[in-house]
């Protein structure tokens, strides 16, 4: 059988087409609209308002620009929420670029020393290849944000305040990711001579002294230490003199990083739930621990979710953002546009299939700050997003109930919340994913 196209096969593919008017007053619409304007339920838009039952943020939302620190900004988001307590401030922003600083230096090491420890695999090989496709990234996961607050502390924002290229990577992350495609080059092509990895990681210094470089000039250069003195929402001055960035961090960041887990809903049958999974190549600090999540059912994260909120504590999540959402007005629903009936057809790839078909991923990092219990049913969540306060309730987002099911992955919660059937399998050794799995991907949505 002729597999071509033929020009038999476009005729009736066209004879299709004309022959059925409602398809021609889509074609009319849609060449005039958008897809999304077209398709938007609008009964799902009415019965969607921003009020929840429990609600904590009393804040501004923050803007991480164009930049695909989203990660970042949730989780400083979330331990910002104590740190106001603490100082009793009404707005307050740790810097977020100075943890982008020590993720971008940590992770030029990272990629260095996967490249040394890979570099007896040819070019081709498939790890090797995707360490070389995503280089000097900004996206990351909750893990990663936890060894860097850990190892490098925090600041206030007046401490490391924003610069060009921390508000727009994209040209600083192409010269990291030349930098570091060259220094690739360099230290497979001594690691294979007679000095071996001890000649490549000699060199790596030199590289690594090139990246810190450009990161000074592009972002400016992390204090050592620094003044901290403020004026509380009470009008009251306080002065805690001289800090370096850990002091301040161990000072008033009340969140343990270290205590806190990632669980996810991984749905594909080769998934195992109550079982640790780490991914191959995941992470972005040498030494810093790997990057492992729990996988368990839905319901699981659901709950814990919002148990943490009715007990006044956010919570830091990773979903695939895009789907479902209408950004203007700041709503998710999982039957938010009805493109199945413009187009006459189904979408029913269900969650587990659109991770193995590579129809969804983490994308994005946010933080819940609300939710709308009535009795047993919970109805819908309060995000507060990263994109800055011109959509949706001044940048914060309502989800319905049904967008958790089937585009959130990921959620940071205590361990001391975890049943302890899952507490003990936190202990177990985990499962490696290969670097290419789509639990690996990093959130980074701008």
């Amino acid at each position: 059988m002729d597999a071509s196209l033929t020009a038999d096969d476009v005729a009736l593919l066209r004879k299709s087409f004309t022959r059925n008017p409602a398809y021609r007053l889509v074609q009319n619409a849609l060449t005039q609209t958008t897809l999304d304007d077209l398709t938007l339920d609008r009964e799902i838009v009415v019965r969607t308002d921003h009020s929840v039952s429990h609600l904590l943020d009393d804040w501004s939302a923050t803007n991480q620009k164009n930049s695909g620190r989203c990660w970042m900004f949730a989780g400083l988001n979330l331990l910002r929420v104590g740190a106001m307590r603490r100082m009793n401030l009404k707005s307050f922003e740790f810097s977020q670029n100075h943890v982008m600083f020590w993720d971008k230096l940590e992770r030029a090491n990272y990629f260095l020393e996967a490249i040394i420890d890979t570099a007896d695999r040819d070019l081709d090989d498939r790890t090797v290849a995707f360490l070389l496709t995503d280089v000097a990234g900004d996206g990351g996961q909750w893990n990663m944000f936890a060894a860097l607050v850990r190892k490098h502390g925090l600041v206030p924002k007046s401490a490391m305040p924003e610069t060009q290229s921390s508000s727009s990577t994209g040209r600083m992350n192409s010269v990291l990711r030349q930098l570091l495609r060259q220094g690739a080059r360099d230290l497979r092509a001594l690691a294979a001579g007679d000095g071996g990895a001890d000649a490549a990681r000699s060199h790596k210094r030199q590289l690594l002294d090139v990246v810190h470089r450009a990161l000074c000039m592009h972002l400016g250069t992390p204090p050592e230490t620094f003044t901290w003195q403020w004026t509380d929402k009470d009008r009251v001055f306080h002065r805690d003199g001289d800090l370096t960035p850990l002091e301040f961090a161990q000072r008033y960041v009340g969140i343990p990083v270290d205590d806190y887990v990632c669980l996810v809903h991984d749905p594909r049958e080769t998934s195992p739930r109550g079982r640790t999974f780490t991914v191959d190549q995941l992470g972005n600090v040498v030494g810093g621990g790997a990057v492992v999540y729990l996988n368990v059912d839905m319901a699981v994260m659901k709950r814990l979710a919002r148990e943490s909120i009715v007990n006044g504590q956010p919570v830091w999540f990773g979903c695939d953002v895009g789907k479902m959402m209408r950004r203007d007005i700041g709503i998710w629903d999982a039957d938010l546009y009805d493109t199945g009936s413009v187009y006459d057809t189904t979408f029913d790839l269900d969650k587990a299939e659109r991770l193995l078909y590579h129809e969804t991923a983490m994308t994005h990092a946010m933080l819940f700050t609300g939710v709308d219990v009535d009795g047993e049913q919970t109805r819908r969540w309060r995000v507060e997003n990263s994109w800055g306060d011109k959509d949706a309730d001044k940048g914060f987002y309502t989800m319905n109930d049904s967008w958790f099911d089937e585009y959130v992955f990921e959620i940071a919660v205590h361990r001391d919340a975890l049943p302890e059937e899952l507490r003990e399998a936190l202990s177990e050794e985990p499962i490696v994913l290969p670097a290419w799995d789509p639990m690996g991907a990093l959130a980074r949505a701008r």
